[in-house]
């Protein structure tokens, strides 16, 4: 392809942002994927809120990696979108502060591994509780003034 032909391609293209949207790609406006710059959700995970949701969903009873996955976005309602990439390191960081306590299902093969919540991280789930709550209730009251403001 000539030169011209290139540059007249490109300025041709779409930019990329908007590429991105029709592509339904992730960093678009509207995306709310991990990886998003969404402030929202960036200020709920600075605020510890997925460590808080993990030793929560634990207190439970014993759960798996992609099961608290689809547990934390399916409460989020997709807010606090999670990838493997995002759980799997929390998991075992949680482990090894001897906040959970993991085992294979199945300890000749690698299959899944089962967490349970330790007497620590109980006690952690309470502090992160007492932490995190104020800053939740401050999202969901600019949420609510801004409804409000727009009249919704």
């Amino acid at each position: 392809m000539s030169r011209r032909r290139t540059q007249e391609a490109i300025a041709e293209a779409a930019p990329l942002g908007a590429a991105r949207d029709a592509a339904g790609g992730a960093d678009g406006p509207t995306s709310s994927g991990a990886g998003s710059a969404d402030p929202l959700a960036g200020e709920l995970r600075r605020a510890g809120v997925l460590p808080l949701l993990v030793l929560h969903f634990l207190d439970d009873g014993p759960s798996y990696g992609n099961a608290l996955m689809e547990r934390v976005q399916t409460l989020s309602r997709g807010l606090i979108a999670v990838n493997p990439n995002t759980m799997y390191p929390l998991l075992r960081r949680l482990e090894a502060d001897g906040l959970i306590a993991g085992e294979w299902e199945h300890p000749e093969r690698r299959s899944r591994r089962f967490y349970r919540l330790t007497e620590a991280g109980e006690a952690e789930r309470a502090r992160l509780a007492e932490a995190v709550g104020p800053r939740l209730d401050a999202v969901a009251q600019a949420l609510a003034d801004i409804k409000s403001s727009l009249g919704l």
